[in-house]
């Protein structure tokens, strides 16, 4: 790996390592495999909690909350999250997040009444919502330009990986030791992140340009000078010292306001497509298909997939561009929806759906194909890439909350508008969203792909 130095004014490339970049992003991304567990506890865990010999039986009413509660707290976890992270540091605020992840699984394991989980399941959301805003930028500010998109990509590769987890081991394993294993993931989290190094720019930006180099030397290899790197990071400290522009400020500056809506619009639409409603409700689903597979292994499948394909994405997101593999995405997943819809049309119309027992497995996995390619992980990417330092803490912020308000919103409502509309009509609905997001991106989505701040800031301004 090759970092960029200077010679008398002109570019020379230095050779550098990227170890410890992966071994750091890898160890902050344990925190992802407990929040994709958090996600995904509720798919495996609420049939068996409906059950009338349940020993904690609960509503379909009071299970959409126990889903959804999740997602309002990540939008009260997202909000101040970034001020946090300003302030401590991006290191000691991931450590701090371990907490309402631990006490939220200590509540579900002591848990007598519903009322507890939803406690948990908000103190949880807290977490999740921080981690999302936390998580994307402490791994983008560690990277170098040419790691950025796969070490960005982990984000949602990790995700995938706790989301697996929690179909496999909430199919295998009883409820208490279910909750065990996924706190003691957060455990792992701790005991690995503790000895990892700081933002090099966020320690910059507090002047300890020691610390900053000690660090750099930690992510680059022993090799790497980086006394070039840091002067940078020194000059946008300076010229961004003391400027926290507000939301408002941001949206009336052209180039800001360009950002927002590539960086915001993305989020909206990565929830809008129904992924988490498609996630909690996986068991449900098959169950309502009369899929020839078990549906607990339907779900299993599905997952496996999507961590597969999130893990492909990984590797080819810095060479096929973030702008095509959203494109690629978004309308493979529409075309996906679509044929799920007609699936449920035909069964809830009475006609004999015996030969298209493989459409709803083959449609899902085809959707988790697409979305784990593009548009999972290219919007947490895009906040992170399309913002400068000083605005990057509220605008990840901002589009977190938006990205877990719409979570709120899908997962609350997706059972109402499968009664409502049929589950035939919802399906086609989150297709035609799919197709718009498609548009979008052809449109109004710049493309980032190795390119540093100050060229993706020039490319926004020569087209505001």
């Amino acid at each position: 790996m090759e970092g960029t130095g200077m010679i008398n004014g002109g570019p020379v490339r230095q050779k550098s390592r990227k170890l410890w970049q992966y071994l750091a992003s890898i160890s902050a991304c344990f925190l992802v495999v407990g929040i994709g567990t958090a996600l995904a506890w509720t798919s495996p865990v609420l049939p068996r909690l409906y059950a009338a010999d349940s020993f904690l039986s609960i509503t379909e009413e009071q299970g959409s909350w126990v889903s959804s509660l999740l997602a309002l707290g990540a939008i009260g976890g997202a909000l101040p999250s970034g001020s946090m992270a300003d302030k401590m540091g991006r290191k000691k605020s991931l450590l701090m997040l371990s907490f309402p992840f631990l006490a939220s699984w200590g509540l579900i394991l002591v848990a007598t009444e519903v009322r507890l989980l939803y406690i948990a399941r908000f103190l949880v959301g807290i977490g999740v919502g921080a981690g999302c805003v936390i998580g994307p930028t402490y791994i983008s500010e560690i990277s170098e330009v040419s790691t950025r998109g796969t070490l960005g990509a982990f984000f949602q590769l990790f995700l995938t990986v706790g989301i697996f987890l929690a179909f496999v081991l909430g199919s295998v394993l009883s409820y208490n030791i279910f909750a065990i294993v996924c706190a003691l993931i957060i455990v792992l989290f701790l005991v690995t992140f503790y000895w990892m190094p700081e933002s090099p720019v966020w320690l910059v930006g507090q002047g300890s340009k020691q610390d900053a180099t000690a660090a750099l030397i930690r992510l680059r290899g022993e090799d790497y000078d980086p006394r070039q790197e840091i002067s940078e990071m020194q000059k946008s400290a300076e010229q961004n010292s003391g400027r926290k522009p507000t939301i408002s400020e941001m949206a009336k500056a052209p180039v800001t306001k360009k950002a927002m809506i590539a960086s915001f619009g993305m989020m909206f639409f990565q929830q809008a497509s129904g992924v988490n409603a498609v996630i909690f409700y996986t068991v449900m689903i098959f169950k309502a298909a009369g899929s020839s597979m078990p549906p607990e292994v339907s779900s299993i499948v599905v997952a496996l997939v999507q961590l597969v394909m999130s893990g492909v994405a990984a590797l080819i997101v810095d060479r096929a561009g973030r702008k095509p593999l959203l494109m690629i995405s978004t309308g493979i997943m529409s075309a996906s929806l679509i044929a799920l819809g007609y699936y449920f049309k035909q069964k809830d119309s009475g006609n004999d759906v015996s030969s298209l027992g493989w459409l709803p497995l083959t449609s899902l996995i085809v959707f988790m194909v697409s979305f784990s390619i593009g548009l999972g992980p290219v919007p947490w990417m895009l906040t992170g890439e399309l913002f400068s330092a000083e605005s990057k803490a509220v605008a990840s912020s901002v589009a977190v909350m938006l990205n877990w308000f719409m979570v709120f919103v899908v997962t609350k409502t997706f059972p109402t508008m499968n009664e409502q509309l049929g589950i035939d009509m919802t399906f086609w609905i989150f297709a035609a969203i799919m197709a718009s997001a498609t548009l979008f991106t052809r449109m109004l989505v710049p493309e980032t792909k190795g390119k540093t701040y100050q060229e993706i800031y020039e490319e926004l301004q020569a087209n505001a």
